[in-house]
C-alpha cells in the first residue's frame, strides 16, 4: 500500500545518511536528501515513469534516475548495497535512534566500539559518553529520549496518512462488490488519532463470504491472519495488520458505534445503557430484560436512545464528551467544509517542489477562497532566499490574485525564530508582507528557559501572525522542544498572535493534547497543510481532524473566516509597532 514514492523516498535518503557517515561528499549527500524528499513529494507514481520521466522531478538527475530505475526492476541498488557492506551493522543500528546523527554514531562506534542500543544504553549509564568531543549530559537526554521514541515507534503503530491511504483502498475495493449495502473504517482511524495500530473495516452485507474472500485476495496481503464467518484479518505486505468484520445491515449503527470506540468511551455508553435497564453491543441496543431490539441501525438512534446528541468519532476519548453532551455542551467542532484558505504553502522558490502557479492552481482547485505562499525566509541558509526574489515573487503573486475562479492571494514568508527569538527581515521589511509564519528551524537544544523567552519574543513580534509547528516534533523520530508552552499559549493569547496546527502527518503539531491546553488561554488557531508539493495540499484533512479531537470550533480557527475578517486579525497584531 505505500506508494512507490515513498520506498524510494527512504531508500534515497538512507543513502545520503550512508554516504555522510563514511564522511564522503556532504554535497552529495545533500544531493541525495533533495532527491529523496522531491520524489516523496511528487504527483506521480515514479513506477510508471521511464529514465527521461524521474529527470523532470526537481532535483533528480541523470544517476540518481539511473539509480532509481535499478531499484525498480530489480528491487535493489548494487551501488547501496555495496555501501552498506562498507558500513558497520551496528551503525547502522544506531542512526535508526530519531536524535542521533550519522556523525555522532561513527564516533560511538570508533571511539567506544558501540554497535548497538543494549550497548549505548549501558554506555550511557555509565556515563562514558560525556568524556566524547560534542557529548555531554543533554546529548545523552535526548539520546535516551530517542530510544524511547523508536522503542514506541517499533509497537506497530504508523501515521494516520499511511493508514488512511491503505483503510481507502480497500474501503473502494470491498465497496464495488455485489452485496455491500456499506462499508467504512472504523476504529482510531475514524477517531482520526495520528498514529495507528491496526486498522477496522466494517460491511453492513446479508453475505460475509465474498468479502472475506476479497480480502484475503487482496494485493498487498502477504498473510491471512486469521479467517472466519465474522472476521477475518490479514497482514500487508508492510507488516499493517487488517481486521474486516460484516454485520448484518440492521446492525450498522450499533456495529459502527461499537467498533470506532474508544474503550473508554464505549465503557461510558455501555454503563449508560445498564442505569436505563438497556443493554449495548455490536449489534445493537436491548431491552435487559425482554431482548427486544430498542436500536441497532444507526449512531444518532443508539446515542439518541441513551439520552445523547451524536457525538462526532474524534470526540469519543473519554475527555468529558459525555457529561458535554448531557449538558448540552458538546460544540459543534471544525468540520472540513469550513476551511476557506491555507495560510503555510511552499513552492520551489525555496524547498518545495512545485512552482507558484501549480501550487496556485492546484489550491484553487480545492475550492479555497483564499490562499498563502510562504516560502522560507533567508536565514534559513540552505534556501537561499533573497530581497530580490521574494519582491520578485510578490510581484508575481500579485499578477496571479483572482485568476483562478476569483481566489485572492496572500503573499507572506516563514521566518526563522532566531536563538535569541529575532527573525529574519527588519520591520520595515516585514510591513510589505501580507502574512508571516514564524518557526523554530534550530537551536532545538536550548535550555528550557531560553526556548521559552524565545518563543515568547517571537509571540511579541508584531509583524508574526502565526507561530508554525510550533513544538516543532517529529512524530516518531524527533521529540518536540522543551519548552514552557503555557507561557507561550499566555503570550498568543496577550499578543493575538495564532497557534499553527500543522497538517502535515509526521507533524501534527499542535497536538490535540496541546490544541486542549492552549484553547483555555483564548489562543486563537491556524490549521495549515505546510505543503512542499500538490500531493501535501490534501493533508489538511488530517490538520483538520487533530483540530477536530482538540474540540476546537470554526470561530477559533482563523483559516474559517471570511477574508474582511482574516485581514484585520492580520493588522492588529501590527497596530503595535
Amino acid at each position: 500500500m505505500v506508494r512507490a514514492n515513498e520506498e524510494v523516498e527512504a531508500l534515497l535518503q538512507e543513502y545520503a545518511d550512508l554516504i555522510a557517515i563514511s564522511g564522503g561528499d556532504a554535497f552529495k549527500a545533500r544531493a541525495y536528501e533533495k532527491a529523496a524528499r522531491a520524489i516523496g513529494g511528487y504527483h506521480a507514481d515514479v513506477s510508471k515513469l521511464d529514465a527521461k520521466g524521474l529527470r523532470e522531478i526537481p532535483n533528480v538527475g541523470k544517476s540518481i534516475a539511473d539509480k532509481i530505475v535499478e531499484y525498480l526492476s530489480s528491487g535493489q541498488i548494487s551501488t547501496i548495497e555495496e555501501t552498506r557492506t562498507s558500513i558497520p551493522a551496528g551503525v547502522r543500528e544506531l542512526i535508526a535512534i530519531p536524535t542521533l546523527g550519522p556523525k555522532k554514531a561513527m564516533v560511538l562506534y570508533e571511539e567506544l566500539n558501540i554497535s548497538s542500543v543494549d550497548q549505548l544504553l549501558d554506555a550511557i549509564h555509565e556515563e562514558r559518553l560525556r568524556d566524547l568531543k560534542g557529548f555531554g549530559e543533554k546529548t545523552e537526554e535526548n539520546i535516551l529520549h530517542g530510544i524511547s521514541l523508536m522503542q514506541k515507534a517499533g509497537d506497530g503503530r504508523i501515521l494516520i496518512g499511511a493508514a488512511m491511504d491503505v483503510a481507502e483502498q480497500i474501503v473502494a475495493e470491498l465497496s464495488g462488490i455485489p452485496g455491500c449495502e456499506r462499508c467504512t473504517y472504523a476504529g482510531s482511524l475514524r477517531r482520526m488519532r495520528e498514529t495507528i495500530g491496526d486498522i477496522d473495516i466494517l460491511v453492513a452485507a446479508e453475505e460475509s463470504a465474498p468479502f472475506m474472500a476479497a480480502l484475503g485476495g487482496f494485493s498487498h496481503t502477504a498473510e491471512v491472519v486469521a479467517h472466519g464467518e465474522k472476521k477475518t484479518s490479514i497482514r500487508t505486505t508492510k507488516g499493517l495488520q487488517v481486521d474486516l468484520r460484516v454485520l448484518p445491515p440492521v446492525s450498522w449503527g450499533a456495529g459502527l458505534q461499537y467498533f470506532t470506540g474508544s474503550k473508554a468511551h464505549n465503557i461510558r455508553t455501555r454503563e449508560m445503557a445498564v442505569r436505563s435497564k438497556l443493554k449495548l453491543s455490536e449489534y445493537g441496543l436491548f431491552d435487559a430484560e425482554s431482548g427486544r431490539t430498542i436500536a441497532s441501525e444507526t449512531e444518532e438512534e443508539i446515542y439518541a436512545r441513551l439520552g445523547l446528541p451524536w457525538i462526532p468519532p474524534p470526540l469519543r476519548e473519554d475527555r468529558g464528551e459525555i457529561a458535554a453532551a448531557l449538558r448540552g455542551e458538546l460544540p459543534a467542532i471544525l468540520a472540513d467544509g469550513d476551511i476557506k484558505g491555507d495560510l503555510h504553502t511552499h513552492t520551489d522558490l525555496t524547498d518545495g517542489l512545485a512552482s507558484l502557479e501549480d501550487m496556485v492552481a492546484a489550491a484553487a482547485a480545492r475550492g479555497y477562497a483564499y490562499y498563502a505562499i510562504t516560502d522560507h525566509a533567508p536565514n534559513l541558509y540552505m534556501q537561499r532566499m533573497t530581497d530580490e526574489k521574494i519582491l520578485a515573487q510578490r510581484e508575481r503573486v500579485r499578477e496571479l490574485d483572482r485568476s483562478h475562479r476569483g481566489m485572492r492571494l496572500l503573499h507572506g514568508t516563514e521566518l526563522n525564530i532566531g536563538p535569541e527569538g529575532d527573525v529574519d527581515w527588519p520591520d520595515d521589511f516585514l510591513k510589505g508582507f501580507d502574512l508571516c509564519v514564524a518557526s523554530v528551524h534550530s537551536h532545538f537544544n536550548q535550555s528550557r528557559q531560553a526556548l521559552t523567552r524565545r518563543m515568547v519574543r517571537a509571540c511579541e513580534n508584531p509583524y508574526v501572525a502565526v507561530i508554525g509547528h510550533p513544538t516543532t516534533r517529529l512524530i516518531g523520530k524527533r521529540p518536540g522542544i522543551d519548552a514552557d508552552f503555557d507561557a507561550v499559549f499566555e503570550a498568543c493569547a496577550r499578543t493575538g498572535t495564532a497557534l499553527e496546527i500543522n497538517a502535515h502527518p509526521e507533524r501534527l503539531d499542535l497536538s490535540d493534547e496541546d490544541i486542549l491546553r492552549a484553547k483555555r488561554y483564548g489562543v486563537k488557531f491556524a490549521v495549515n497543510s505546510d505543503a512542499h508539493s500538490i500531493t501535501h495540499l490534501p493533508y489538511m484533512r488530517y490538520g483538520v481532524g487533530t483540530a477536530q479531537r482538540g474540540w476546537l470550533t470554526k470561530d477559533e480557527v482563523i483559516n474559517t473566516w471570511p477574508l474582511t475578517k482574516l485581514r484585520r486579525f492580520l493588522r492588529k497584531g501590527r497596530a503595535r509597532a
